[in-house]
């Protein structure tokens, strides 16, 4: 049966999978409140904490690390809040963080703006190693709250997380977050391995529903003051009700991208290898962000000289292709992106950026029929081309 629709914008939100939506459907019948001591509260706590195992899993974490949350923007706001320190030391007086975050951490925390360095990436979009040593020594006096991205969620670059995590012990006072919202359950990650002080995530980005996320703390780091205070859930450290269901699909999504990682990256990377090639043949000054770099396995962001890319989001839109210009988080609007910005991309390239990201329900007709699409919104782009020479 042919597909109405071609889905190509998972780094936007992965549709939740069926065996996920059926984990929601049995958690909606537990009654009880998972910090109630009868039968039904544990119950409904048996299953929370069943989701917080997955959770952990997906990350090499323990689950007692790991604090629910409505999603990654709130988790990274409570890290990016000035209330994250080791027990017993003092808190981060400066924030640094690199020039391509996702605006949860660029514009969510609550740092003084004189107290807020960015640290410039590549051309390809990584962390410029040596400039950020060079920060570190320069700060060698401050406490400091380093934040860097696993993954862009725009172009797919993965960044140096381990070399990154190295510089930034050998300076001593400094605290480590990664938002890894875009590379959980794509490529493997290693809480402990990394020895981050706090990671992110979102439900929604591995095929769980949205509202929901994670906060993992590594051992003796802490939250000082909870960002949502109430009731004392989640250890003091997230007060309020956990929403269940979503909880419960956010443990099963981990479970399922954590046993299907490895295949799921082969596949989808010979996927996105085959839209690249078909847009390379089609337009050869077409220019591939990231290329250089390593990037995840499901995400391709690419623009043609001269394309205008709310128009081809259009007609891609109208011939049954979903796709993007970029991030998901800007309600709607297509705006200049940052991250090309800070890679050294041009207005006039980056205005015609495009992104393609798969997940677990692509399937090669989705592929042929983005690839068709394409070439027929590039048709008006020739037409001028043609009537210019």
């Amino acid at each position: 049966m042919s597909r109405a629709r071609a889905y190509l914008d998972y780094n936007a939100t992965a549709p939740v999978r069926p065996a996920v939506a059926e984990s929601v459907a049995r958690a909606l019948t537990l009654p009880g409140n998972p910090s109630s001591i009868h039968a039904e509260g544990r119950a409904a706590r048996a299953a929370l904490e069943a989701a917080r195992t997955e959770v952990a899993s997906l990350v090499n974490a323990r689950p007692e690390q790991v604090v629910f949350t409505s999603g990654g923007t709130e988790a990274a706001n409570a890290v990016l809040s000035g209330a994250l320190r080791r027990r017993g030391e003092a808190a981060p007086t400066r924030l640094l963080h690199s020039a391509t975050e996702h605006p949860c951490v660029a514009a969510g925390h609550r740092f003084p703006d004189a107290a807020v360095e960015e640290v410039p990436v590549t051309a390809e979009g990584v962390v410029d190693l040596a400039a950020l040593e060079a920060r570190l020594a320069a700060l060698a006096d401050e406490t400091l709250l380093l934040s860097v991205h696993a993954a862009n969620n725009e172009t797919g670059a993965v960044q140096p997380l381990a070399e990154i995590v190295e510089l930034a012990r050998a300076h001593g006072r400094t605290l480590i977050h990664s938002d890894a919202v875009q590379a959980a359950g794509k490529i493997p990650l290693d809480t402990a391995a990394l020895g981050l002080d706090a990671l992110t995530l979102s439900g929604h980005k591995f095929a769980a529903p949205k509202g929901v996320g994670a906060l993992v703390l590594a051992e003796g780091v802490t939250l000082e003051t909870a960002f949502l205070r109430g009731g004392g859930q989640e250890r003091r450290q997230r007060c309020g009700t956990e929403c269940l269901p979503a909880l419960v699909g956010m443990g099963e999504a981990a479970r399922i991208a954590r046993e299907t990682l490895d295949g799921e990256a082969a596949r989808l990377a010979a996927l996105r290898d085959r839209i690249e090639a078909g847009v390379l043949a089609m337009a050869p000054d077409a220019v591939v962000f990231a290329a250089g770099a390593r990037r995840l396995p499901n995400t391709l962001s690419f623009s043609v000289p001269g394309l205008d890319a709310p128009s081809a989001l259009i007609a891609l839109d109208l011939a049954g292709v979903a796709v993007s210009s970029g991030s998901a988080c800007s309600s709607g609007k297509v705006a200049r992106s940052a991250t090309l910005a800070a890679m050294g991309v041009g207005p006039d390239l980056a205005g015609g950026a495009l992104r393609v990201s798969l997940g677990w329900n692509t399937v090669d007709e989705e592929v042929a029929c983005f690839l068709d699409a394409f070439e027929r919104a590039l048709q008006p782009l020739y037409k001028r081309r043609g009537q210019a020479a």
